[in-house]
C-alpha cells in the first residue's frame, strides 16, 4: 500500500543510533491531512488520492466546498490501493527503516551562473583571464554539437525531489518524522513525502 503525507520542514539536527552512531537528520512537522477526493481510471483516466494540509484565512466559496485548505496536493497511488474521502492519514502510517522520496520548493535564486548553481572552480584571476566565472570547454570535436544536460548557467530554483532517503524516528504524540540527510526547500516550507516502490 503507498504510504504518503504532507509535512512542514523544521529544520535539521541530529541524532544518535543504537551503536552509538550520528545520524544527520531533518526533521518534518507531518500531517495529519485530510482526503478530500479520489480519483480512479474509469472517471479521472489514473488513480490518485487528492489530500488537504493546514486551513486557509479567508478561502472563497469554491475553496470553502472543497474544504478550505492551505495546500491541496495529489498522490499517484495503485489500482490495488484503497482510499475514501474523509480518511485522515497520520504520522503514524509511517515506520522506522521506511525508505522514502521528499519532494520540495527550493527558494527561488533567478538566473545564475555556474559557479553559483553548480559549484565550478572558475578559472585563475591573472594570466589573461578576463572571464573567471564563465563555463569553460562545453564540448570537442566529437559529437560536433553540445551534449544534453550539460552543466551550464540557467534558472536556479523550482522543485527538487530526492529518494531513497531513510526514516529514522517517528513521534506519533507530536507528528514529527525525522529522515536522514538533507531534504530540499527552506525552513517552513511545504514538503511531500511519499515512500519508494
Amino acid at each position: 500500500m503507498s504510504k504518503f503525507i504532507l509535512a512542514e520542514k523544521l529544520n535539521m539536527s541530529q541524532m544518535f543510533t543504537k551503536d552509538g552512531k550520528v545520524v544527520p537528520v531533518t526533521v518534518l512537522k507531518a500531517g495529519p491531512v485530510k482526503v478530500v477526493q479520489v480519483k480512479t481510471k474509469t472517471l479521472d483516466k489514473y488513480s490518485a488520492v487528492q489530500v488537504g494540509f493546514g486551513k486557509k484565512k479567508n478561502p472563497s466559496k469554491a475553496q470553502a466546498g472543497h474544504g478550505a485548505y492551505k495546500f491541496l496536493v495529489e498522490f499517484r497511488i495503485g489500482d490495488q490501493d484503497t482510499f475514501n474521502k474523509g480518511d485522515e492519514i497520520k504520522v503514524d502510517t509511517f515506520a522506522i527503516g521506511d525508505v522514502v522520496k521528499v519532494t520540495g520548493q527550493m527558494k527561488g535564486r533567478g538566473f545564475a551562473g555556474p559557479i553559483k548553481r553548480h559549484g565550478f572552480k572558475g578559472a585563475p584571476a591573472s594570466h589573461g583571464h578576463d572571464h573567471p566565472r564563465a563555463v569553460g570547454s562545453i564540448g570537442q570535436r566529437f559529437p560536433q554539437h553540445t551534449r544534453k544536460g550539460l552543466r551550464m548557467a540557467g534558472h536556479m530554483a523550482g522543485t527538487r525531489t530526492v529518494t531513497n532517503l531513510e526514516v529514522i524516528d517517528v513521534d506519533v504524540k507530536r507528528n514529527l518524522i525525522a529522515v536522514k540527510g538533507a531534504v530540499p526547500g527552506a525552513n517552513g516550507g511545504l514538503v511531500k513525502i511519499q515512500t519508494v516502490k
